[in-house]
């Protein structure tokens, strides 16, 4: 029986408390636990909606969560601190800091903004233990500059979100221990780039994703993404790095317990 039974992956990045899945969600994680994703982590990107994507968390015992500013946000929302970001951390099911970046593509008008902001998050990050999550878009050079500055500063853990920019930023974030996380871009057919800097990185630093509800990988892209669709971009991850599935899952879940070790510590005392 133990062979046949669907491959445990965690949806290490999704936003459960997004409208797309309002009187949904019990059905969203029912089909998630039937595809093998046992957990998930959503993300709140505005802190004045943490409560909303804390009480998800509390009330499904799959779903953790983590909390930040995003950087398209940064110039409109009141600019996180670290004290704030600390006391949310003390939540036993809040497990990572972010998303926080830089995304110079839409809003490069608020670099500086961006940044601080990003260096704020980093410190907490660095204080807490916690993973940070980043957002890179258009970014590559003052990403892989300000990651590695505050890293000179202090150690701290991190995983850059949907990894979809240069390998050069790639080799950055991986030369200073970071994860990379693979999304349904990642299996695109016009992604082959992408799906080559996955092969080039180690596979114990690699972890999937959705960002549902956007980005479902085939078969379902150009429709709303949930975590049971996490299997799909696995497999392809699978491929990628010429294993099995099974073989592929658990090397994710372990990678993901490293990074992410407060929620692997609550799902063991759990």
């Amino acid at each position: 029986m133990s062979d046949t039974k669907t491959p445990e992956i965690t949806d290490s990045h999704c936003h459960l408390d997004f409208p797309d899945f309002a009187n949904e969600l019990d059905q969203v994680l029912a089909r998630a636990e039937a595809a093998g994703v046992t957990r998930m982590v959503t993300i709140c990107t505005r802190l004045r909606q943490e409560p909303q994507v804390r009480e998800i968390a509390e009330t499904h015992a799959p779903v953790f969560y983590a909390a930040g500013t995003h950087p398209m946000s940064a110039a409109e929302e009141p600019m996180a601190t670290v004290d704030e970001l600390l006391a949310l951390a003390k939540h036993p099911k809040f497990v990572g800091i972010g998303e926080t970046g830089l995304d110079y593509h839409y809003t490069a008008d608020s670099a500086d903004v961006q940044q601080d902001s990003l260096r704020i998050h980093i410190a907490a990050a660095r204080e807490t233990g916690l993973p940070l999550i980043i957002h890179s878009r258009a970014a590559d050079d003052d990403m892989a500059r300000i990651l590695a500055e505050e890293y000179r500063n202090g150690a701290y853990g991190c995983i850059m979100h949907c990894f979809s920019s240069s390998p050069e930023l790639a080799r950055a974030a991986l030369d200073l221990g970071f994860y990379l996380s693979m999304s349904g871009i990642a299996t695109f057919p016009k992604s082959k780039e992408i799906r080559e800097i996955f092969a080039a990185a180690p596979l114990d630093r690699v972890l999937v994703e959705t960002d549902a509800p956007y980005l479902a990988p085939p078969p379902h892209r150009g429709k709303r993404n949930e975590p049971a669709y996490s299997a799909h971009t696995a497999r392809v991850g699978a491929e990628v790095f010429g294993l099995d599935y099974a073989d592929f899952a658990a090397r994710t879940q372990a990678n993901f317990d490293r990074l992410f070790a407060k929620a692997a510590s609550w799902r063991a005392a759990a």
